[in-house]
């Protein structure tokens, strides 16, 4: 049976600034707005982490039981490893989705805006079909799409919308920066990862591109956020802040392209996921100071 400290292992919780930094620029968006909801902000908070930790169990679940997990490098996986009943991890990635499902029927009732129920919806079933079910995209090369419609532009536009009711250019801005600096975490993960998912046939984006392409892709995914932040100082001057990360950017991206492998890109993908957060503090600030 695992341990307590094995399940908070097996939730990764170096992924959750990936859940944190979009509701930080989509909160600080509204605030620019003049509509700035602390509650609402909390609510989105808690939703986006549950989700997080759901798509975290979900997939190791479904990878473990699809044995694609026998062979990784990186954090514990309970299903793989058999500390944990694969009932037992599915049971948990659903009571974290029915936690946002909660948190998020919550908000919508604050905001009033009941459609926003079926995006819920999407999320939960994004966050599973990832790697579960017959047919799961994850592996069909999609997973960044996945990643970026959801943890970018849903989880960041959606926490401004239902604050503030209406977008704005920093808070779209923002959604399409955050999303790629996911997409990238998510990138320098399956690139770790490329030589047993070749083996498992499990084909993401990483695998389709090649080693070299999977690295351009994943530079691309951290610089050119910096200069969408950066482009949010015509509206917010203080955005300007999000430049504080090049050198940051720098010692994430040299190694990638140096060809690190196996072990040597965990510490990136920490890395990435710290990233990801400091440019929702820096981006929020940047808002914030010039609301």
């Amino acid at each position: 049976m695992a341990t307590p400290a094995e399940w908070i292992a097996g939730a990764r919780p170096r992924t959750l600034p990936a859940a944190t930094a979009p509701v930080l620029i989509g909160s600080a968006a509204a605030g620019q707005a003049g509509a700035f909801a602390f509650g609402r902000a909390l609510l989105a908070l808690g939703v986006a982490l549950a989700l997080q930790v759901g798509v975290n169990y979900a997939n190791d679940y479904s990878d473990g039981v699809r044995g694609t997990d026998l062979d990784r490098v990186g954090p514990l996986r309970l299903t793989a490893s058999g500390v944990a009943r694969p009932g037992h991890v599915r049971a948990a990635a659903f009571a974290a989705f029915g936690v946002a499902g909660l948190l998020g029927l919550w908000l919508t009732w604050l905001s009033g805006h009941w459609w926003l129920l079926a995006v819920g919806a999407a999320c939960v079933a994004a966050a599973w079909f990832y790697t579960g079910g017959k047919r799961p995209y994850g592996y069909a090369g999609l997973g960044e799409v996945g990643v970026f419609v959801f943890f970018g532009l849903v989880a960041t536009l959606g926490t401004t919308y239902t604050q503030a009711g209406r977008l704005t250019w920093p808070s779209v801005l923002g959604a399409v920066g955050v999303g790629l600096i996911a997409c990238a975490l998510l990138m320098v993960n399956n690139l770790r990862d490329i030589p047993t998912d070749v083996v498992a046939g499990k084909r993401t984006l990483a695998v389709r591109l090649g080693d070299d392409r999977a690295r351009r892709a994943y530079v691309a995914g951290i610089w050119l956020p910096l200069l969408l932040g950066a482009a949010c100082a015509f509206w917010a001057p203080w955005s300007l802040l999000v430049v504080l990360l090049a050198a940051p950017a720098l010692l994430l991206t040299l190694p990638v392209m140096a060809g690190a492998r196996g072990k040597l890109l965990v510490p990136v993908l920490a890395g990435t996921g710290m990233f990801e957060l400091g440019f929702g503090v820096l981006l929020a600030l940047g808002l914030a100071l010039s609301a």
